[in-house]
């Protein structure tokens, strides 16, 4: 073949693939060739003889298997990859590891061209209330009224929450590269590069993939949790600090109309950034109280470094001389104020600003932001408020002089940037498991009486004292926060602020604590309701609640609770006790929020965000939305600005429909009107789910036929894979590796087991086509479904399911694959998956014959390593790296891990 891996995208290929209504975009066509023919030209200078024919010939046969009925074609192609070396099957499988990053690239790409030509040209009747927070205001206010609809935009809130959880498979150094190849993609979008610069530019896209190529793409040691927190604020960095204030300002723009910019601002700053990292304790012996503290203290650093920065180019740009823009006495009187706390610092500001007095306040405001980075305490500011107030200051002085664009300009972007990130960036919150609760108070009151502890009991105790030393020196909101795992009682709760009292020394002492239930299992999602109300019976809850204005916050796990039911009746589960909840603090005059765990995978609540707020029950959501953020969703979401400002726009849209009666009322009637069939579905599914996961020897059997025990040996994160216990119980198995494995072996399985035996029971496709169409909730499950099974591959998961020696419970797994697929074409209408989703449906079109390349890798390495052939250690060192690179290759051919 030519110097190119794009062959993919010719029209033989399309046309091969059944692609042919799913037209490519030339530009993406052609990104697309242009990085496989560099990667092309990298493999052929990286001097392995015969390299780049080996790749060609199996993608070749990848894509003609797809509608090789016979099977002939993929069987070719397993043995072309039997025959080679094992160092050539590890370059192979790096090769197309290389590939699909290149790829995901150009698809990254495009979306952003899309999104820069959809940008303004849509005209607002024309825009989906989900989609647009303008459209999503007008339809609000055009129901309740304009002023209520504005009450209701001032109540906005999105709260992100970033975890560690290991389910990012690319390395820091990889992730960097891509990030880099992507600035460059971006740039040749240049209608004005020449070809000089159009040949400069590939020169270095070519060196950018030569080194991505050379650079090892498996970790030789797992990260560290500081290493994870170094991570999430590269995000911050590149993403998070531009692209909050950039959504507020947009927002505030279409609000103001004509007049934006020179009016105080309407947009509320409706996003606050959480973070589990260095926090979450739960399983993880790596998360101690001197890493809370380190993580804490680097986010601080460099946020209070960015708004340092902020504010003195902010300064620097006020220019305004007095004679044109005289200060008001506010801004005399703080000029007066800072003299006095430092005469130097505002003697440096008044020779660099003659005559510009909002230019010296300022100045002299960057220089004590600077003094709270470094806590000299003469000059540090005490708390965010305090800054926030000196900045408004500022703003009404330039309001007074009539420089209202000024004022409400860059400065106001600074002020949007303190009210969000503080001096902490992102609120840390510490997650331990209720058991280590126990266990510690039964420690403390008698150290004899506990043989084995599952965390040292003074490691507990000093992570209250850390949690007391951050709140003292940034502030409440920088930890306040502390989530049960595993909330079974009250006393589980109970138990958090008695442990923070006897670690201070007595409640006077004890860190300010919200401590938050989190529901995880289909038991405890049943049960949420009445350990709620035996909550409100604790003091110190009493007391919180009468602080916070009766605020409380409890969170939803789905990982734990579709590993227990299967993900049918975990969406019904979830969906029930959001109801009974938010009906309970109702009952209770609490201003209630629901944190939702969601994970990247649909085994653990993935998909669409904004279809998953207007599918929730009527007050369940009322104006605030809380989330994990994780792994790959991280880098996709935000690891590009402006995909970012599009994930926020369509996140608060949805959160501010979610309010509107019409939604309410059509979520309610529906989930009503179909409330037998959910019954029905709901215990068709669970006994079908039950059924697998609970046969004899399921757990064993499940770790031979994917690579869930490989996934452990793959230096993802800080985190273990198991809690503990061996394969033999699935109980203790992490949600994120039972998603991984299964989505590697090309099943899937915990997006979609049950739903086909549920449909089938129900049988009536009328009925079920009803639902689809008119119950939100019924249709997201639907479509994520069908993704999912998109994603899926018979023909591969036959070999995989191959591997093991159970065919009752590999029948059982195809059987439900094939009338899952069955019900959910009937109730959709279509022909083939993902028919009527033009964009996803090519996407997995293209992707699923390179993946098929890397799964018959796969295969032959765990063919290897489960074989009863003892293997040398050089042989058995070769499978197990063959295998690790191709579970990152599959993970980003999928796009998704756990």
């Amino acid at each position: 073949m030519p110097q190119t891996l794009d062959g993919a995208l010719t029209e033989a290929d399309a046309h091969t693939r059944a692609a042919a209504s799913h037209e490519i975009p030339d530009a993406m066509r052609h990104d697309v060739g242009l990085l496989g023919g560099l990667l092309g030209r990298v493999l052929t200078e990286y001097g392995s003889e015969g390299l780049l024919d080996d790749v060609e010939k199996l993608r070749s046969l990848a894509i003609s298997a797809v509608e090789d009925a016979s099977g002939d074609t993929l069987a070719a192609a397993e043995e072309l990859v039997t025959s080679f070396s094992p160092e050539r099957a590890k370059e192979v499988a790096r090769a197309f590891t290389c590939y699909f990053l290149l790829s995901n690239l150009a698809e990254e790409q495009h979306r952003i061209r899309t999104l820069r030509a959809r940008d303004g040209s849509v005209p607002l009747s024309e825009q989906k209330p989900a989609d647009s927070i303008a459209s999503a205001f007008n339809h609000l206010a055009g129901e309740v009224g304009e002023e209520e609809a504005s009450r209701r935009l001032a109540e906005l809130r999105f709260h992100p929450v970033l975890t560690a959880h290991p389910t990012e498979a690319r390395r820091n150094a990889i992730a960097s590269s891509v990030r880099r190849l992507g600035d460059l993609l971006d740039e040749r979008d240049d209608p004005r590069m020449g070809a000089g610069t159009l040949a400069k530019n590939e020169r270095d896209m070519l060196a950018e993939i030569d080194n991505m190529w050379r650079t090892a793409q498996l970790r030789v040691s797992a990260p560290s949790p500081l290493d994870e927190v170094r991570t999430a604020l590269n995000v911050f960095d590149s993403s998070f600090s531009k692209v909050f204030v950039e959504a507020y300002r947009r927002m505030d723009d279409w609000l103001q109309g004509e007049d934006r910019g020179a009016n105080k601002p309407k947009a509320p700053a409706f996003i606050r950034l959480g973070s589990w990292i260095g926090g979450d304790r739960d399983g993880n012996p790596n998360v101690t109280a001197s890493v809370t503290r380190a993580a804490v203290g680097q986010a601080a650093d460099r946020v209070l470094t960015e708004l340092e920065t902020r504010a003195r180019t902010v300064g620097s740009a006020l220019t305004l001389d007095d004679r044109y823009a005289a200060p008001d006495a506010g801004l005399e009187a703080l000029w007066s104020r800072q003299r006095q706390l430092s005469e130097e610092l505002t003697e440096q500001a008044a020779q660099h600003s003659p005559r510009e007095p909002h230019r010296q306040v300022l100045l002299a405001i960057s220089g004590r932001i600077a003094a709270t980075r470094t806590r000299d305490a003469d000059l540090a500011y005490g708390e965010p408020s305090e800054l926030i107030a000196d900045l408004r200051i500022v703003q009404d002085s330039l309001v007074a002089a009539g420089a209202k664009r000024a004022a409400y300009g860059d400065l106001q972007d600074l002020i949007w940037q303190v009210e969000t990130f503080g001096f902490h960036l992102a609120e840390l919150e510490v997650r331990q498991h209720s058991k280590v609760h126990a266990q510690t108070l039964k420690w403390l009151d008698d150290p004899e009486s506990v043989e084995k502890m599952a965390v040292p009991g003074e490691e507990v105790i000093e992570t209250f004292r850390a949690i007391a030393s951050v709140q003292q020196r940034y502030g409440m909101s920088a930890a306040r926060r502390y989530i049960v795992s595993f909330t079974q009682s009250a006393q589980n709760l109970a138990d958090v602020y008695e442990l923070a009292e006897r670690a201070l020394g007595g409640a006077e002492n004890a860190p300010v604590l919200d401590v938050i239930p989190l529901f995880e299992t289909y038991e405890d999602l049943q049960n949420a309701p009445r350990i709620l109300a035996e909550m409100l019976d604790h003091p110190t809850v009493q007391r919180r609640l009468n602080e916070t204005g009766r605020r409380m916050e409890i969170m939803l796990g789905y990982s734990d609770s579709a590993k227990d039911v299967g993900p049918v009746a975990a969406t019904l589960a979830l969906y029930e006790a959001q109801e009974k909840i938010a009906a309970w603090a109702s009952e209770n005059d609490i201003v209630l929020t629901q944190f939702h765990g969601r994970g990247g995978a649909l085994g653990r609540g993935g998909g669409p965000a904004n279809r998953a707020i207007l599918a929730q029950p009527p007050h369940s959501v009322d104006l605030r939305f809380k989330v994990t953020e994780q792994g790959e969703v991280i880098s996709a979401r935000y690891g590009n600005p402006e995909i970012g400002l599009r994930h926020i726009e369509q996140v608060a849209a949805a959160t501010l429909m979610s309010s509107a009666p019409s939604v309410e009322q059509r979520n309610a009637a529906a989930a009503a009107r179909f409330a037998p069939l959910a019954e029905r579905m709901d215990e068709v599914s669970r006994e079908r789910f039950d059924g697998l996961v609970g046969a004899d020897g399921f757990a064993p059997w499940f770790a031979q036929v994917t690579p869930q025990d490989e996934v452990g040996l793959l230096a993802l994160g800080s985190r273990p894979a198991k809690r503990g216990l061996s394969v033999e119980s699935l109980e203790d198995l992490r949600a994120i590796p039972w998603n991984f494995a299964w989505g590697q072996a090309r099943i899937n399985l915990t997006g979609w087991y049950g739903l086909g035996s549920a449909l089938e029971a129900v049988g009536d496709l009328e009925t079920l086509r009803d639902a689809y169409a008119d119950w939100p909730l019924f249709r997201a499950l639907i479509d994520n479904i069908e993704m999912s099974l998109a994603k899926t591959d018979r023909r591969i998961a036959e070999r995989y399911l191959d591997l093991g020696d159970r065919d009752d419970l590999a029948g059982l797994v195809l059987e439900e694959l094939d009338l899952t697929s069955k019900w959910v074409l009937a109730i959709t209408g279509q022909e083939r998956l993902l028919e009527g989703r033009r964009v996803l449906g090519r996407a997995v079109q293209l992707r699923n014959p390179y993946v098929d390349a890397l799964s018959l890798l796969q295969l032959r390495a765990l063919r290897a390593l489960r074989s009863d052939e003892e293997l040398d250690e050089a042989t058995l060192s070769d499978q197990r790296n063959l295998l690790l690179i191709t579970l990152k290759g599959v993970a980003a051919g999928l796009q998704n891990t756990g």
